[in-house]
This record gives C-alpha cells, sequence and structure tokens, in this order.
C-alpha cells in the first residue's frame, strides 16, 4: 500500500503572491441554480502558490514548461532537513555537504525549512531562509536536475543571481512547497508535474510524496 502526502498550498481567491505579481482570482462563473452545473474562472499567475519554475523564467532562451524533461520533477528524491535556520538565515554548501554523495547529476532535491508554517502571513515573502549564491553554484556545478523548498523563492534580494545560476543548468525549482515535517523519511518518491503552458516560464503543481506503507 502507498499513502500520499500532499505538499501544496491551497489556491483560493485572494490567495496572497509576491507584491509585482498578478493576484489570485477564483471567481464563480455560474452555478447549478443558473445553468445546471458549477463552472469558475480563475485568473493567477503561473508562480502562484506551490509552482513550478522553468528556465525560460529567467533566461531569455531556455526551456519552457512543456518542453520540460518531467523525469526532473518527478521520481525518487532526497529530502535535506534545514529546519534548524532562523528566519533570515542563509542556507550554505555546509548545510548541504552531509548529503553530497546523494547530491549528484539528475539528482532531485528539496529542502525542509518549515517555514510554510508562515504563510499567509506578508513576511513569508520576506523573512525566510535564502539560498547564497555560493549555494546556488554549487547545485549549478553538480548538475542536479531539480531543487525544491518550502519558501516562496531561493532569494528574497539575490532572486535574479540565483534563479540565473540554477535555471541557466536547467534546473527546474519547485517553490512553495508545504508539510514537508509530514514526512518521517529523507529520500521518497515526489510528484510536482506542471500544466502544460506552451511556451512559457512556470506553472502552478499539485506537488505529492508518495510514501511505501512503513515508510
Amino acid at each position: 500500500m502507498r499513502t500520499f502526502v500532499d505538499l501544496s498550498l491551497d489556491i483560493y481567491h485572494g490567495a496572497p503572491t509576491f507584491a509585482w505579481d498578478p493576484k489570485c482570482a477564483v471567481i464563480v462563473h455560474n452555478t447549478v441554480d443558473t445553468i445546471g452545473y458549477n463552472i469558475s474562472q480563475l485568473s493567477m499567475s503561473t508562480h502562484q502558490g506551490t509552482h513550478l519554475d522553468a528556465p525560460f523564467h529567467f533566461v531569455r532562451d531556455g526551456k519552457t514548461v512543456e518542453q520540460l524533461d518531467l523525469h526532473k520533477c518527478i521520481g525518487e528524491t532526497l529530502l535535506v532537513d534545514l529546519s534548524h535556520k532562523q528566519a533570515k538565515a542563509p542556507l550554505t554548501v555546509e548545510d548541504f555537504l552531509p548529503y553530497e554523495a546523494s547530491i549528484v547529476p539528475g539528482a532531485r532535491v528539496i529542502y525542509r525549512t518549515d517555514w510554510d508554517l508562515q504563510f499567509p502571513q506578508p513576511h513569508y515573502f520576506s523573512d525566510f531562509p535564502y539560498m547564497t549564491l555560493e549555494l546556488a553554484q554549487w547545485l549549478a556545478d553538480r548538475r542536479i536536475g531539480m531543487i525544491g523548498m518550502d519558501v516562496p523563492t531561493p532569494n528574497p534580494t539575490d532572486y535574479d543571481p540565483v534563479h540565473h545560476i540554477l535555471l541557466g543548468a536547467e534546473i527546474v525549482i519547485v517553490e512553495g512547497l508545504a508539510r514537508l515535517r509530514e514526512l518521517a523519511v529523507d529520500r521518497f518518491f515526489f510528484m510536482a508535474a506542471p500544466l502544460k503552458i506552451t511556451g512559457r516560464d512556470g506553472s502552478p503543481v499539485r506537488a505529492l510524496a508518495m510514501l511505501e506503507d512503513g515508510e
């Protein structure tokens, strides 16, 4: 038997996002009373809530969402526990060295800070533990396939160079994960398939961990 753990933030009308991003709207379009069935309209960023960044997000000629190799965001994944990190603390290469043997070309890696507990407070988008430029380059040098995190973006101030380093190395970034603390293992099967949005930069995902009984 397998157990699924939902690692996604909720999408709802007015769900917060970065100040400069499109706002999230979930609008009733028609109802059972008006036309015989319920149907809603969604309007939101490609980077709303739990989502995936494709290289095109920051790289002018980078791969777009529909061009991604889904093996990068679906498969066996390493969980790096950094839940001891405080607000605004740097995440460094030294934090990842205990896991270095598993951080190899093509690897899927997720780090846990438990920062999702701060959602939807405004400081969720600004005060989280952040990835240093050196760590981003270290991960890029190891040619991993995916880096995931339970914060809204890797770095709130140096977001441009960090994204360029990671996405320039064709590392898929999964941001805004939740409830990683419910996983009692450091390796698990992870799924974060994007919508097949042609020619664009990212997509919301329903992120899941699949655990075998006993894990």
